[in-house]
């Protein structure tokens, strides 16, 4: 069991402040009479300790506070230039920035959680005791900031007034990841002192990039103190190492969901999008799927985008499922965006309007962006995540190095997205989830949806993610299983998440429960007895798949029920392809798509209860599902073989 506040507090045992009177005369020390007078208006003492002890290790020259004005804000993008972090391109408020070479990605394996002794943290997670923890930050932290400006940022995960709004400090030596933080995170410091009253507590964050140096990165790390939602980051670039208010303040999301609100919130990796039924409803849906597989597309071939990678969720008074986004930008891959599956964003990325941080893609003497996957030529030289780029450049492995890295990103507000809900993605009460999805890179295993029988099923669903590894983790490869899309970002032990899930799902106050489904639009022809490792279908059908899903909850098209969970029929899909899409819908493809290959499901199954039966206490009801699962595709493969047809099943 997590208890907060147990064991020493990192900050406070090596800055040394324990009183507000001295962190106050700390601040008269470092900042200017203009930045004095703006912490002077916080009033939560808590944080002025915890912000003074982050200057007395960290030692910086001076400290500069970020109050979120139309001043503050043009001061840390020209910081961001002049420092060059970032650089300008040729449209207007467009940026580039490049992580040191080594560091495309998030440094897992430097990424530890601060545990007491005794502690139990996730099986697929690294951890670190506290002393061993304490030892690294002041060996590498203490001074780390000599000869810079330290700023400090009040942010709120999620709009004011919110049930699951967390209200957070990024405190930080880069100018980048400030700037990022202006865009991706709603800025409190006018609300800060009210939201921490409401929610009573919050998130406290503390990088450094150090000298920004390649040989610094074998002691770059990640720390995340799970009893003083404090974490630590070092030496490191990339922002999903750096901009700690997104996957490490996630991760203290989740414990607390898991530990302190069961029954009562979830925090996901998740996007929140909304689409137009008949009669002119709305209807949202929640979707997980691991880091790099298409959450972002996915979340804006809706109707009514509201976000793309994160949801708190709760059970409202009313009995609905509630859920807000805690960031308001997108921190998005780049890579395979073009204007046939992404129209929205590419309009973003192509048009003058909004600002754009981009980092390791290419630019071209013309300081135009290009990255692969776009659909437009590309530049034969330029400059990238390697340096000097042309055409047929490899590594030292004799690699060719492509025009941008797998994991390159861009940063922009969701107000630039045409489809984006801003009143809904700002309301405190949220928006009513109907529907949720999960979903992995699965290329030959799963039909493209199908629904849970019920809330346990759903879950099951959940816990039951595989997918191919992508770019957005350093060193990973292969097929890897990817447990609710939230796997790497789960602290304690999956028993007790899933516990959570279980219970969440299945709360008697929860009187309009949402459908629950898999989605998997990564399903290939070879898979299916076609020619080549194409996708069966293309990247835009996810709006068919997620319109049929809209419809089901509503209870306005039947479905064909099998072991696994309830398919669609074709002369629905037939439909919706025509309507929301204008595409044919040929039958033998979806034959192709939704017929049962039994035996590789029952592998799946297999691999799944092998990997969870090697883990303590888990609910016994997962493992109860499988069984049934197996024992009804063993009946279908008995009675009709191998491959199930949907005809068949009907």
């Amino acid at each position: 069991m997590l208890e907060l506040g147990k064991g020493a507090d990192i900050l406070t045992h090596l800055g040394g402040i324990e009183e507000i009177d001295n962190a106050r005369s700390l601040f008269r020390q470092k900042m200017s009479r203009t930045d004095l007078a703006k912490i002077e208006t916080i009033s939560t003492s808590d944080a002025l300790i915890k912000i003074a002890n982050c200057i007395a290790v960290c030692r910086p020259d001076r400290v500069w506070v970020n109050s979120g004005s139309d001043a503050d804000l043009a001061f840390i993008r020209k910081l961001s230039l002049d420092k060059g972090e970032e650089s300008p391109l040729a449209m207007p408020d467009h940026t580039i920035h490049f992580d040191l070479p080594q560091e495309q990605a998030r440094i897992v394996d430097r990424t530890f959680y601060i545990v007491n002794p005794d502690e139990r943290t996730s099986v697929l997670a690294k951890r670190i005791e506290r002393e061993e923890a304490t030892g690294y930050i002041a060996d590498k932290m203490v001074g780390i900031m000599a000869g810079k400006t330290m700023l400090v940022g009040f942010f709120n995960r999620g709009p004011a007034g919110a049930p699951a709004t967390i209200p957070a400090l990024e405190i930080t030596s880069s100018a980048y990841v400030m700037h990022s933080a202006d865009m991706l995170y709603r800025n409190s410091f006018e609300s800060f002192d009210l939201q921490v009253k409401e929610t009573g507590f919050f998130f406290t964050n503390l990088h450094s990039e150090g000298p920004w140096r390649a040989e610094d990165l074998p002691n770059a790390r990640v720390f995340m103190d799970r009893s003083w939602l404090t974490t630590f980051a070092m030496f490191c670039t990339y922002a999903g190492n750096t901009l700690l208010l997104k996957k490490g303040n996630h991760r203290f999301a989740v414990d607390l969901a898991t530990y302190f609100r069961v029954g009562e919130q979830l925090s996901e990796h998740m996007f929140i999008t909304g689409f137009n039924g008949p009669g002119g409803r709305a209807t949202y849906v929640c979707g997980a799927a691991p880091s790099g597989c298409g959450k972002t597309t996915t979340a804006m071939a809706g109707d009514r985008f509201v976000g793309d990678d994160l949801a708190q969720m709760w059970i409202a008074s009313d009995g609905t499922l509630r859920a807000i986004n805690p960031e308001k930008g997108i921190f998005g891959i780049v890579n395979d965006v073009n204007r046939e599956g992404d129209p929205h964003l590419m309009k973003v990325l192509r048009e003058p309007g909004h600002e754009v941080i981009w980092t390791n893609v290419l630019v071209d003497d013309a300081l135009v962006p290009h990255w692969v996957g776009s659909g437009e030529t590309a530049p034969s030289k330029g400059r990238n995540f390697q340096g000097d780029w042309w055409e047929g450049k490899t590594d030292a492995a004799g690699k060719a190095i492509p025009i941008s890295h797998g994991n390159a990103r861009i940063t922009v507000r969701n107000e630039a997205i045409d489809n984006f809900d801003r009143a809904a993605a700002e309301a405190a009460a949220g928006v009513q989830v109907k529907v949720i999805t999960y979903s992995g890179r699965d290329a030959d295993t799963m039909p493209p949806i199908w629904v849970a029988k019920n809330a346990d099923h759903g879950v099951v669903i959940g816990a039951s993610i595989v997918s191919a590894a992508t770019a957005t983790e350093v060193g990973e490869s292969g097929v890897r299983r990817q447990p609710w899309a939230n796997a790497p970002f789960i602290p304690g032990a999956l028993a007790d998440y899933m516990s959570a899930q279980f219970a969440f799902f299945n709360s008697p106050r929860l009187t309009d429960p949402p459908i629950m489904a898999g989605l998997n639009y990564f399903l290939t022809h070879a898979a299916r007895g076609g020619g080549g490792s194409g996708l069966l279908g293309e990247k835009r059908d996810v709006k068919v798949w997620l319109g049929w899903l809209e419809r089901r909850c509503h209870g306005e098209v039947e479905a064909i029920e099998t072991p696994i969970g309830l398919l669609p029929l074709y002369s629905d899909l037939e439909a919706l392809f025509g309507g929301l899409i204008g595409k044919e819908y040929p039958k033998k493809l979806y034959e192709m798509q939704f017929s049962l290959y039994v035996d590789k499901i029952l592998a799946r199954i297999e691999l799944q209860r092998e990997a969870y039966a090697k883990e303590e206490n888990l609910p016994a009801t997962l493992f109860e599902i499988y069984g049934e699962q197996r024992e009804g595709l063993a009946a279908l493969r008995e009675r009709f073989g191998p491959v199930v047809s949907p005809d068949q099943l009907a």
